[in-house]
């Protein structure tokens, strides 16, 4: 927990890693998209982790190396609070070179902090099972990998962040979730949420399990998570580093919790407009599961300002209950599930007008 002293956001200086293999901040930008499948960490994992760690790198340290916790921290607050993943985490670590900043970095234990868009949304009736989401980012600053794994016995396919977290993503026992910026500017002692994702998909089963997880382990910053299952059962739970983790029946999130704490963060993201659209959506008996999908990709939700950062780089689009997954873009997607993984690579370009998006051009 933390107290009125500790950090806030100042949204105008921060930092973000600079990740993707896209180009600077132009009219015209590009991000590969890679689908991995290894499961168990081997060579596959480490020569992700050689493309993107100079650039983690830089990021970790952008606050200087003192603000961030040493490796003994690090290590002590992963085996208090995810025990389980410990090993993983070791093993990954090895991987990396054993350095004490990339180990230290790889924890995601207070990393520095940052911001994203995103809408997601729960559809979970007789008739249907899914979980939808945009993911509103710098198309320069996203890994674009896609990770299917066997780590701990638990298949898991998820979109990744930060070489090994989550940013949404499903496992083989039919859970899926994913995540949004909660719109507070508070930092504090705890993970970034991501790699809170990876523990819950390695270890967990049912919306429940997750939802235990979620109000236990500590979060640095405000996310918004929607979690389903395959029997239906959601959440979604606003997490925060300086208050308990309020989680409810709610079958949606955009980027505010409760009430608008972030004004200048709430207007540029538009996320009350997101919110009210998916709350219409979801109202109406007469949306379908094909309704809900195509709304994804028309303003509001789909956003294409990627000069200042907000646009949509991608929609997932998870069947729990069949372990099937969609990566979609205007024009392209990409189908995937536990038992046809096809390795390969996507091309996608974006452009800053709006609702505009280059057409991906599949590199397989």
């Amino acid at each position: 927990m933390i107290n009125e002293t500790d950090t806030a956001v100042d949204a105008s200086t921060l930092p973000r890693p600079g990740i993707g293999g896209g180009l600077t901040l132009t009219d015209q930008k590009q991000l590969t998209f890679r689908a991995v499948s290894e499961p168990v960490p081997g060579e596959k994992w480490r020569s992700i982790f050689d493309l993107h760690w100079p650039a983690f790198e830089r990021w970790y340290l952008s606050e200087t190396e003192r603000e961030r916790p040493s490796y003994l921290a690090c290590f002590n607050a992963f085996s208090m609070h995810m025990p389980e993943l410990v090993p993983t985490y070791r093993r990954l670590c090895e991987l990396a070179g054993g350095g004490d900043l990339s180990s230290r970095m790889l924890s995601l234990y207070r990393p520095p902090p940052y911001i994203t868009g995103c809408s997601q949304a729960v559809m979970a009736n007789g008739q249907s099972n899914v979980l939808v989401r945009n993911y509103d980012y710098p198309p320069e600053l996203c890994e674009g990998t896609i990770l299917s794994t066997c780590w701990n016995g638990r298949r898991v396919i998820a979109m990744s962040d930060c070489l090994w977290g989550v940013l949404d993503g499903m496992n083989d026992g039919g859970l899926a979730l994913s995540l949004a910026f909660g719109g507070r500017k508070t930092v504090g002692d705890g993970f970034g949420a991501p790699v809170i994702l990876r523990y819950i998909l390695e270890f967990c089963d049912t919306t429940e399990e997750a939802a235990r997880v979620l109000a236990r382990v500590p979060t640095h910053m405000a996310y918004n998570i929607t979690v389903s299952d395959a029997r239906g059962h959601y959440i979604t739970a606003m997490i925060g580093p300086d208050r308990e983790a309020a989680i409810k029946r709610i079958p949606m999130a955009t980027n505010h919790q409760k009430k608008i704490e972030w004004y200048a963060h709430a207007l540029a993201s538009e996320t009350l407009i997101r919110e009210r659209q998916l709350a219409i959506l979801l109202d109406d008996e007469e949306t379908t599961e094909e309704r809900l999908i195509s709304s994804f990709f028309s303003p509001p939700l789909f956003r294409s300002d990627y000069r200042r950062g907000l646009g949509t780089i991608y929609t997932a689009v998870y069947h729990p209950a069949e372990g099937r997954a969609q990566y979609c873009w205007p024009g392209h997607s990409l189908e995937l599930s536990f038992d046809h993984f096809v390795e390969g690579s996507v091309d996608i370009r974006y452009t800053s007008h709006p609702d505009v998006l280059g057409q991906g051009v599949d590199k397989t």
